[in-house]
């Protein structure tokens, strides 16, 4: 089943969603170029991330799967490119989850997801427009938590000194904890996580 932009299928059914691919699945837009936070940013632009509305971004929207996995996979991903990320799975749905789940663990990026996973479910529970995901993203964390690594993860984790490194582990909430991140992401930081 696509990715559809739950959005645009709200405004109106003549447009419909967003048919995109589902993640793992190669596309002529995948070059095989490695992504960089440029990259990243661009394509969340495309996607319509309100965070980078400023952006005049041309060309077709990419795959909001392939955007998030080949996010995930930057080790050293931009904070405010990590708090978009959560907005993927909360504005697109339909994803398959088996191929989700398996390309995540070929990238070797699912306490990554998982933890993407968990801040999306935070702010889905905390709004009455977007509570209908809270089902899709725990079935999400629940196909990831077999495979989850116990080894310490991060987005940043290229350039994090040893004193930011322990102060992170004294503050990271629970989800970052479960999910092995050296974050303290939280849902209160996500700019989009009080507009519902």
């Amino acid at each position: 089943m696509p990715w559809r932009d739950r959005s645009a299928a709200q405004r109106s059914t003549d447009q419909g969603g967003l048919e995109a691919e589902a993640p793992g699945q190669q596309t002529r837009r995948n070059t095989g170029v490695p992504p960089d936070n440029e990259w990243v940013l661009s394509a969340l632009a495309r996607l319509g991330y309100p965070g980078y509305a400023y952006r005049k971004n041309r060309g077709r929207p990419v795959n909001p799967g392939e955007v998030l996995l080949r996010a995930l996979s930057l080790n050293d991903l931009d904070p405010r490119l990590a708090e978009a990320l959560p907005w993927l799975l909360l504005r697109f749905e339909g994803y398959d989850l088996d191929r989700l789940v398996g390309a995540a663990r070929l990238a070797n990026v699912q306490n990554r997801l998982g933890f993407v996973a968990a801040l999306a479910r935070a702010v889905a529970e905390r709004s009455a427009l977007l509570s209908h995901r809270s089902g899709a993203l725990r079935a999400l964390a629940d196909a990831l938590e077999p495979y989850r690594l116990a080894r310490e993860d991060g987005f940043w984790q290229e350039r994090i000194s040893a004193r930011m490194r322990a102060w992170v582990l004294a503050n990271r909430s629970a989800a970052a904890e479960h999910w092995n991140m050296l974050t303290d992401l939280a849902p209160e930081h996500l700019p989009y996580a009080s507009s519902g």
